[in-house]
């Protein structure tokens, strides 16, 4: 059973000697969010905590060090997405969840950033469809639109420049497959650097 389930990012800068004090003053409300994330999911006692991430290193650390600091010997279970659809990826948390005892308890973290696309000075520049791709898929997070979200244009995607759309959607498929009353909560989206950076915890 899904017990604590979140979208968190993951850039390095966060982290306290690799970003500078001033990058980390940029991101502070991501960070305040994140270190709310860690206490509610101690709070929620997980047996087995899963992440999702398109990234093999920092996709994983990131979130792990700010959510997995109140928990001790809590074994962490990694997915690591690939270039297959949303609905795929959507079809693999199906999967996931499948596989598990459903007497376990849960804590679920999809790791992954949003458009990279959003600032001329950003990794990959300034491009219309960053802004609208961050927009819509926030919009059809809150309404809960899980067919929206599968269903977003490959090309609005692709020009968007994300990398977390298919690890979200790992997650939402298992909590679809558990019929989980989810909800939809953002803590915070802010975008400084040109990335945008969504922390939101759906249970």
């Amino acid at each position: 059973m899904i017990v604590f389930a979140c979208l968190a990012p993951h850039p390095p800068l966060l982290l306290p000697g690799v970003g500078s004090e001033k990058n980390r003053l940029e991101v502070k409300k991501t960070i305040r969010s994140l270190e709310e994330l860690g206490q509610e999911l101690a709070k929620s006692k997980p047996d087995l905590l899963i992440v999702s991430s398109p990234h093999p290193d920092w996709g994983f650390n990131v979130p792990l060090f700010f959510l997995n600091k109140n928990l001790k010997n809590t074994p962490v279970q990694k997915y690591l997405t690939n270039l297959d659809s949303p609905k795929e990826h959507f079809k693999k948390g199906i999967k996931i969840i499948e596989k598990i005892n459903p007497s376990k308890r849960i804590g679920w973290i999809a790791s992954g950033d949003m458009s990279h696309r959003l600032a001329k000075d950003g990794p990959y520049g300034l491009h219309p469809s960053g802004p609208k791709f961050d927009e819509k898929f926030i919009g059809l997070l809150k309404k809960k639109d899980v067919g929206g979200i599968l269903n977003l244009s490959p090309i609005l995607i692709d020009e968007a420049g994300e990398c977390g759309l298919r690890s979200f959607c790992i997650l939402l498929g298992a909590l679809e497959k558990e019929k989980s009353d989810w909800r939809p909560k953002i803590l915070s989206y802010e975008a400084p650097f040109g990335v945008g950076y969504l922390t939101a915890r759906l249970i």
